[in-house]
C-alpha cells in the first residue's frame, strides 16, 4: 500500500509551460514549396513602377552618402598615409568641408542654365500678373465709381423734376391768391427759368397729342366723304365746308421759343440745378424740399439744414 507522502504530486495546470510553435516548419511539403517558388517567381518577374525604382535609387544613394568609408577601402588607406583620420576634414584648413557635397539629381533633359532661365521667366510672369491685377482692380474701382455717379445723376434728375413741380404748383397758388377767379396763364418766356424747361416739355407733349387728334379727325372726315368728293368740284367743296385746308393748322405756327437763359440753365449739372431750385423754394416760399414741409417764416425753425446730407 502506497503511503500518502509517497503519492505522486499531481501536476498543476496553472504552471504548465507551452512551447511556441515554430514560425517556419522544419519540413516543407511539396505544396508549400510550390507555393513559395510561385511567390518568389512572381516577385522577380513583376516590373517595378517608375516611382518604386526612383525610391529605391534614392534610398541607395542616401545610404551610400551617409555611410563613412571603411578602413579596408583602398581610397581610405591612401588618405590615411597622408595623415587623414576618420571624421577629420580634407586639406590643411580645419574649417574645410567634412561632409561630402550634396548631390542634386537632374531629372529632365534641359540644359544646365535652363532652370535659372525658367526662374527668370517665372518672376517676369508673376510681376506681369501682379501688374495686370493692379490694373484690373483700378479699372473695377473706376467702373464702380462711374456706376455710382450714374446712379447719383439719375436720382438728382428725379429730385429736380419733383422740386420743379413743387415750385410750379406754389407759383400757381400764389397767382390765384393774388388774382381770385383768374386762371393761371403766363407766357412761356415769362415763367421762371428754374422750372420753365419742365413747363416747355409738358406743352410740347400736349401739342403732339393735339396734332395727333386733329390728324385722326381730319382723316376720318375725309375718308367718310371721299366718295362724294370725287364727284364735286372745288367750289362745291368750299360751299359744303370741305375746303382744301391742310392738316392740324391750329398749332403749326405756335412755336415754343427757347430763351438763352434757359439754355444756360439746362446746361448745368442736375445737382447744381437742383440746388438752385431748392434754395429758391426756401427763400421764396419758406419750403424745404428735403423736409417736404412749408414753414411759416424765413427762420424755418426745425429744419436741419439746406442740403440732403444734413437731413440724414
Amino acid at each position: 500500500m502506497v503511503q500518502p507522502d509517497e503519492e505522486e504530486e499531481e501536476e498543476d495546470y496553472m504552471s504548465m509551460v507551452f512551447v511556441d510553435t515554430p514560425a517556419n516548419p522544419q519540413h516543407e511539403t511539396s505544396l508549400q514549396r510550390a507555393a513559395r517558388k510561385r511567390r518568389e517567381g512572381e516577385a522577380r518577374s513583376r516590373i517595378k513602377s517608375k516611382a518604386e525604382r526612383e525610391a529605391e535609387a534614392e534610398a541607395a544613394r542616401e545610404a551610400a552618402l551617409s555611410t563613412a568609408l571603411p578602413s579596408s577601402n583602398k581610397g581610405f588607406k591612401m588618405m590615411a598615409k597622408f595623415g587623414f583620420k576618420q571624421g577629420d576634414s580634407l586639406g590643411k584648413s580645419e574649417d574645410a568641408r567634412k561632409e561630402p557635397v550634396q548631390v542634386n539629381i537632374k531629372e529632365d533633359r534641359g540644359g544646365i542654365g535652363l532652370e535659372s532661365e525658367k526662374k527668370r521667366k517665372f518672376k517676369e510672369t508673376m510681376a506681369q500678373a501682379a501688374k495686370e491685377a493692379k490694373r484690373i482692380k483700378a479699372t473695377e474701382g473706376d467702373y464702380r465709381e462711374e456706376r455710382k455717379q450714374e446712379a447719383k445723376n439719375k436720382k438728382d434728375e428725379r429730385d429736380l423734376d419733383n422740386a420743379q413741380r413743387i415750385a410750379e404748383r406754389l407759383a400757381e397758388q400764389e397767382f390765384e391768391e393774388k388774382n381770385p377767379g383768374q386762371t393761371y396763364q403766363v407766357p412761356l418766356k415769362d415763367i421762371n427759368v428754374l422750372w420753365r424747361g419742365r413747363t416747355q416739355r409738358r406743352l410740347e407733349k400736349e401739342q403732339d397729342r393735339q396734332k395727333q387728334r386733329e390728324l385722326h379727325n381730319t382723316l376720318s372726315s375725309r375718308l367718310s366723304t371721299s366718295a362724294n368728293d370725287e364727284e364735286q368740284d372745288d367750289d362745291s367743296k368750299i360751299a359744303l365746308g370741305r375746303d382744301l385746308a391742310p392738316f392740324y393748322t391750329s398749332l403749326e405756327d405756335d412755336d415754343l421759343e427757347v430763351g438763352s437763359d434757359l439754355m444756360i440753365f439746362e446746361a448745368l449739372p442736375a445737382a447744381d440745378r437742383l440746388q438752385k431750385v431748392t434754395i429758391f423754394l426756401r427763400e421764396k416760399y419758406h419750403y424745404c424740399f428735403w423736409c417736404g414741409h412749408r414753414y411759416t417764416d424765413i427762420t424755418m425753425d426745425g429744419c436741419p439744414g439746406v442740403t440732403e446730407e444734413e437731413h440724414d
